[in-house]
């Protein structure tokens, strides 16, 4: 009764969490996206001036469902360590990053907030650093893994910031826009 684990048991104990952390952030990141009609697609989006260091769409199709997998992965390590000191604190902060994560997108697709989603993702790259150095104490492994989204937050802090410098008007453009059409 007292022996320790295989790293076999360990392995699929992991994996056991995995397969549940990977597909759900994938997909409500998705969901996200998918209801706040973002991407080129969105006439809004599509008609604002965007920087010179703006990717093509495919990009951000490309990359997203990358950093959520390495979140979900970083995640079940986190989940899956259980008793070690700080594990709770660790999962929280990424809830949180997480649900702000989910709510940038429909802020700036879908309320056209550029300026509000410019801090909003301001605070979301500070609540990943903390969830970064929280996952370093409990799985340094889970830690790396969300150094690249890290990095991808900064290059959108970016963008954002400067698709709000050069669409001072966004949220007005909209709303002239609607009522021309009327």
């Amino acid at each position: 009764m007292g022996e320790l684990a295989s790293r076999g048991q360990l392995r699929a104990s992991f994996l056991r969490v995995a397969v549940v952390t990977v597909p759900l952030v994938v997909f409500l990141g998705s969901l996200s996206g998918l209801l706040s009609n973002s991407g080129y697609d969105n006439p809004w989006f599509a008609a604002l001036d965007k920087p010179a260091l703006m990717p093509p769409g495919w990009t951000f199709a490309f990359v997203w469902p990358i950093l959520y997998v390495l979140l979900g992965c970083a995640i079940a390590m986190i989940w899956h360590a259980r008793g070690a000191p700080g594990r709770g604190v660790a999962i929280g902060l990424f809830v949180v990053q997480l649900l702000l994560n989910y709510a940038w997108t429909p802020l700036f697709f879908a309320a056209h907030k550029v300026g509000p989603a410019l801090w909003l993702i301001v605070a979301l790259i500070v609540l990943v650093a903390a969830t970064i150095v929280a996952f370093a104490r409990v799985r340094v492994v889970a830690a790396v893994l969300l150094l690249p989204y890290l990095a991808w937050l900064g290059f959108a802090a970016y963008l954002n910031w400067q698709i709000d410098r050069l669409n001072p008007d966004a949220e007005q453009g909209v709303e002239q826009a609607i009522q021309y059409e009327l």
